[in-house]
C-alpha cells in the first residue's frame, strides 16, 4: 500500500490537432495510413499472457475499400470465452489489491503514449478500420481518449477521497471495492474511444473485464491492446475476445462471477441481454451491474427567432459529420416555415460542396459507411422517400457500393412528423426535416417529444430567452445532452458528461465520476475506540 495522500496530475483537455497542408502530424498519419493500409495483420485473441490464433478467421476490410484486405482476426469458440473468464477472476486477486495510484499510473501512461508515439497509429487505424476522415479520428481516438483517461484518473481519485463524517470515539470509513467477480465490456465501431474506455474504466477501479469489440473496429481494437500492453497493464486484467455476439454473451452472463455489464449497441440487443440477466438471476452472486448507452433519434428544433446560417451549419455537422454515424447525430429537424427555405438552401449549398472518397484524401468531408448492411438500409430508406408522396429528396439521394459503401448525405423534407425516417434510427448520413407553422412552436415542441423512444441529444435554437427557457422545460426528457444555439454532437468528457435515458440507455454519464461510481461496491468500515462494557442506558436509571 501507498505511504501518504496522492494527488493525481491535474486533467486537462487534449489539444486538437489541425493537420493543416504541410503540419507534421499530417505527414505523420498518412506515412502511418499507408504502412497499415499496404501491409496485413493477424490479430488473435488476448487471454492473459497468451495471444490465441484459432485459425478460423475473417478478414479486415476498410469500409472506403471493402475489396482490399489489411488483415485478419481469430474467432473465440466457447472454450476460449470461458478460459478468458477463469483468467479474469485469477488475475483479480492481484489486481484488485494493487494499490490505486498503481493503477492509476498505468492508465495515466496509456494517456501519453496515445498523445505521443501512438497518436498516428491510432488515428490511422480508426480512419482505415472506421472510414474516419483525420479530423473526426483525431477528436475520437486520439483526444476523447486520452481525455476519458486522465479524467476518469481525476474522478477516481475525488471518489476515494469521499469520506463520510466521524463521531466523537468514532471513526467511519469507505473503501470502494471493485465489484466481485468481473465485468463484460460490448463496445461498438463508431467510436474509438468508447472501445478503450468502457473495459479501461471499469478495470482502473480494480476490476478484471472481458471486453467484446465491435467486428467492425477490431483493426483500431488491437492498437488499444498494444497501447495498454506497453503501459504496463498485467496480463489477465482486460482479456479479449471476438466471434459470434450471441455465444459470448451467453457464456458470459451464465457466470455465476458475471459482476456487471458495460455496454455501448443497438437498444434491442441491449434490452435482450438485460432480458437474459435477469433470467439469470439466480444464478449470480451479486446483482450485476447494467451500464448501457443505446440509440437515439436526435432533434434540432428551431425557433422562427433563430438565426437561419447557424441553423444550417448545425444540421451539416450535426447529421452529417462521419456519416451521420454517431449516437448523438442529428436526423429529424424541426424548422419554422418563414425561415425553413432559406436554411433548407443553405444546406443544400454545404452538402454540394461536400468532397466524398477515401479518407487518406483530406479534401474529403464524407468518406464510407460502415459495412454493407448498414449501406442497403439506408439504399432502401432512400428509394422509398423517392416514391413516397409525404416526402421530397431536398438533396443527395445517391449511393454506389462498387468500392467502398458511400452513401451521399441526404435531405428528406417530409409534410408527416411521423414519417418513417422521422421516427426510426438509421444510423447514417440521412437527415429528416419536418417545416412547421411558426404559430405552433409550443405544439411542435411536445411533438418533439413524442416522437421518439428515444432520449439522448438534442439541441434548439432560438434567440428568443423565453422560448430557449420553455423548450428546455418542455423537452426535459427527452434529451440526456441538451444543447442550446449548438448542433447535438461532439460531448468534451470533463465538459459535457454523455449519456441518455428513455430507449437511449441507462444515462450513466460516460466522462464523469457518475459512470466510475458504478464499478465500485463501497464498504463502510466503523471503528470505535472505546467500545462499550454495560449494555443499560441512562434512560433505564
Amino acid at each position: 500500500m501507498g505511504k501518504g495522500f496522492f494527488h493525481v496530475p491535474a486533467a486537462v483537455n487534449e489539444p486538437v490537432k489541425t493537420y493543416a497542408p504541410g503540419s507534421p502530424e499530417r505527414e505523420a498519419v498518412l506515412k502511418q495510413y499507408d504502412e497499415f493500409f499496404n501491409s496485413k495483420v493477424d490479430v488473435p485473441l488476448y487471454i492473459g499472457s497468451e495471444e490465441i490464433k484459432t485459425g478460423n478467421t475473417k478478414p479486415l476490410s476498410p469500409p472506403h475499400d471493402h475489396q482490399h484486405i489489411v488483415g485478419q482476426y481469430h474467432l473465440a469458440e466457447k472454450s476460449h470465452v470461458e478460459k478468458a473468464i477463469a483468467n479474469n477472476l485469477e488475475a483479480r486477486k492481484k489486481w484488485a489489491a494493487l494499490s490505486w495510484e498503481q493503477r492509476a499510473a498505468i492508465f495515466l501512461k496509456a494517456a501519453d503514449l496515445i498523445a505521443g508515439p501512438y497518436r498516428a497509429k491510432i488515428n490511422a487505424a480508426t480512419m482505415i478500420a472506421q472510414s474516419k476522415n483525420i479530423h473526426q479520428a483525431e477528436i475520437d481516438s486520439a483526444c476523447e481518449l486520452i481525455d476519458f483517461l486522465k479524467f476518469n484518473i481525476e474522478y477516481m481519485a475525488k471518489i476515494y477521497d469521499d469520506q463520510p463524517e466521524s463521531d466523537e470515539g468514532i471513526w467511519n470509513r469507505v473503501e470502494y471495492r471493485p465489484l466481485e467477480g468481473f465485468v463484460y465490456a460490448v463496445t461498438p465501431f463508431n467510436f474509438t474511444a468508447i472501445a478503450g474506455n468502457l473495459p479501461a474504466s471499469a478495470a482502473m477501479m480494480g476490476n478484471v473485464v472481458v471486453w467484446k469489440p465491435s467486428d467492425s473496429q477490431i483493426y483500431s481494437a488491437k492498437i488499444i491492446v498494444d497501447i495498454f500492453k506497453e503501459a504496463g497493464l498485467p496480463d489477465g486484467v482486460i482479456n479479449v475476445v471476438y466471434g459470434d455476439p450471441e455465444m459470448i454473451t451467453n457464456t458470459v452472463l451464465a457466470s455465476p462471477d458475471f459482476a456487471g455489464i458495460h455496454f455501448t449497441g443497438s437498444t434491442k440487443v441491449f434490452k435482450g441481454i438485460w432480458k437474459k440477466i435477469g433470467d439469470n438471476i439466480d444464478t449470480y452472486k451479486t446483482y450485476p451491474r447494467i451500464v448501457g448507452e443505446t440509440g437515439g433519434k436526435d432533434f434540432i428544433v428551431a425557433h422562427p427567432s433563430a438565426n437561419p446560417k447557424q441553423v444550417a451549419t448545425a444540421i451539416t455537422r450535426g447529421a452529417f459529420e462521419f456519416q451521420g454515424q454517431k449516437c448523438s447525430a442529428a436526423s429529424r429537424v424541426y424548422l419554422p416555415k418563414s425561415i425553413a427555405t432559406e436554411i433548407l438552401d443553405y444546406v443544400k449549398a454545404d452538402v454540394e460542396s461536400f468532397k466524398i472518397g477515401a479518407p487518406n484524401n483530406m479534401e474529403n468531408f464524407i468518406t464510407a459507411v460502415i459495412h454493407e448492411g448498414s449501406f442497403d438500409k439506408l439504399a432502401s430508406y432512400i428509394d422509398q422517400a423517392k416514391k413516397d408522396s409525404e416526402a421530397e429528396i431536398y438533396v443527395g439521394g445517391t449511393y454506389d457500393k462498387s468500392k467502398g459503401y458511400f452513401v451521399h448525405p441526404t435531405v428528406i423534407v417530409t409534410t408527416d412528423p411521423q414519417y418513417k425516417t422521422m421516427t426510426t434510427e438509421l444510423f447514417g448520413p440521412v437527415v429528416t426535416v419536418y417545416v412547421y407553422e411558426d404559430k405552433k412552436w409550443s405544439e411542435t415542441l411536445e411533438l418533439v417529444d413524442n416522437t421518439s423512444e428515444y432520449g439522448l441529444t438534442g439541441a434548439v435554437f432560438s434567440s428568443d430567452r423565453y422560448t430557449i427557457e420553455e423548450a428546455t422545460r418542455a423537452l426535459e426528457n427527452c434529451a440526456g445532452n441538451f444543447y442550446i444555439n449548438d448542433k447535438p454532437t461532439g460531448a468534451v468528457v470533463g465538459q459535457q458528461p454523455f449519456g441518455g435515458a428513455r430507449a437511449s440507455g441507462t444515462n450513466d454519464k460516460a466522462g464523469s465520476s457518475q459512470n466510475l461510481l458504478r464499478w465500485v461496491s463501497p464498504r463502510l468500515i466503523k471503528e470505535t475506540f472505546v467500545t462499550p462494557v454495560d449494555y443499560r442506558y441512562p434512560f433505564l436509571g
